[in-house]
């Protein structure tokens, strides 16, 4: 088969690669659209080393249509289109004993630390097979990963109806959220970013949303100002590795003094940069801050918000490109930013 493999950090060659081989447990899934993750960047890059090792097939958000099972595997067939929910954990330490996998010591992607979606086809465990309904289109389909994210995020900052949030990062994941925590609530949501491009993708979908371009606004500000001095029930931070602004603040802290006495502050951004923090504005809210990793299930609440028609793949997917212009996908993102959202590769079968 072909795959877009990761020969070295930087560089992606479409080249022939040995057929994944597949145990009991497992499915082959001939995958159709894959997507490319802020992570998948930073493995680009080599920003993951030396936890990734080389050479190495990317792409942990894909669909596809299982082309084989193994002997043990029910609840499926060959030729049904599944989305595969990437994490893989070890079952043993004291978070998977209480079945709260994302904080696994040993959690594990494949397209990161095994060979992902990148390719023709991928081998994956049946736990991590997902039906996807028809009226669901197999382009769509490629994001249910990132919209999982989201709603998991929104569960784990408690979002209900009426509440007001607030979104620091309008990239892939902070917009995966945006669209996630809209099911919930219909209330005023913020969305703070540096890049221009990013927030108008979003109001074009969503023009209810409060754009903040943290550039020429603080955010803190505009928050305050049309909340009425209250602040947002909730506030995200989903910035990543965020640009330092003259005499501002960084996201975390901003994000904190954004919300109202009780609020909550729910942090995704795996940058490895230290975040200075005033906790006293934080406890002087009694505010709760909260983290969020991966997802935990939310895979089938995003296939059926997808299906209802909740939410807009549109508004993300921003170029489709063919799986052998991997590299070429990759070097677009680099480049522009401000242009490019969620770029999808697809193989034509």
């Amino acid at each position: 088969m072909k795959a877009a493999v990761l020969a070295e950090y930087g560089k992606i060659e479409w080249k022939d690669v040995p057929m994944p081989v597949i145990e009991d447990a497992d499915a082959l899934v001939r995958v159709t659209y894959a997507s490319i993750c802020g992570s998948d960047q930073h493995v680009f890059r080599g920003q993951f080393h030396p936890r990734t090792k080389l050479p190495l097939i990317q792409g942990h958000e894909f669909v596809g249509v299982i082309e084989k099972l193994g002997s043990a595997v029910k609840g499926f067939v060959q030729g049904d289109r599944v989305a595969v929910d990437p994490i893989y954990w070890c079952g043993k330490c004291p978070a998977c004993e209480r079945g709260h996998w994302p904080a696994c010591n040993t959690l594990k992607l494949i397209g990161i630390d095994s060979d992902g979606g990148f390719a023709e086809y991928a081998a994956v465990r049946d736990f991590m097979l997902y039906p996807v309904v028809p009226g669901i289109s197999d382009r769509d389909a490629a994001l249910i990963e990132p919209y999982a994210i989201g709603f998991h995020a929104s569960k784990r900052a408690g979002v209900q109806p009426g509440d007001t949030l607030a979104v620091y990062g309008a990239g892939k994941i902070g917009q995966s959220i945006i669209q996630a925590g809209r099911t919930i609530t219909k209330n005023t949501v913020f969305a703070v970013d540096v890049i221009p491009g990013r927030l108008a993708i979003l109001t074009r979908a969503y023009p209810d949303v409060v754009a903040v371009n943290a550039l020429e606004a603080n955010p803190v500000e505009v928050i305050r100002e049309r909340t009425g001095g209250r602040g947002v029930d909730i506030a995200f931070e989903a910035a990543g590795e965020p640009r330092a602004i003259e005499g501002r603040m960084n996201p975390v802290r901003e994000a904190i003094r954004s919300i109202r006495g009780g609020g909550k502050i729910c942090v995704l951004s795996l940058g490895d940069n230290e975040v200075p923090l005033v906790l006293k504005e934080l406890i002087w809210k009694e505010g709760l801050l909260v983290t969020s990793r991966v997802s935990h299930g939310e895979f089938s609440e995003a296939i059926e918000h997808l299906a209802k028609g909740d939410l807009r793949p549109d508004a993300m997917i921003t170029a489709e490109l063919p799986m052998r212009r991997a590299q070429d996908a990759y070097e677009m993102l680099e480049r522009e930013p401000e242009k490019y959202l969620k770029v999808l590769l697809k193989n034509s079968w």
